[in-house]
């Protein structure tokens, strides 16, 4: 089978959970670091990049999907 490098990655698809589904991974879009968080985050977390250090909010939709603002 082909490899699309333009499908969603198992963590990037939308779940069930909705708005409550919780992220493990912290991939920054200032730096482009990807940071492994053990306690996880969702939906109004406040999450750090250990790399460039900007700090984000987390917003998620209802259909799970994953948005960082700058806080």
């Amino acid at each position: 089978m082909p490899n699309d490098p333009d499908a969603l990655d198992d963590d990037d698809e939308p779940r069930d959970e909705g708005r409550r589904r919780k992220f493990r991974e912290l991939e920054c879009p200032e730096c482009s670091a990807v940071t492994p968080l053990d306690d996880g985050f969702g939906d109004g977390d406040d999450v750090l990049c250990c790399y460039c250090g900007m700090e984000f909010r987390v917003a998620v939709s209802e259909g799970g999907r994953l948005k960082l603002r700058e806080s």
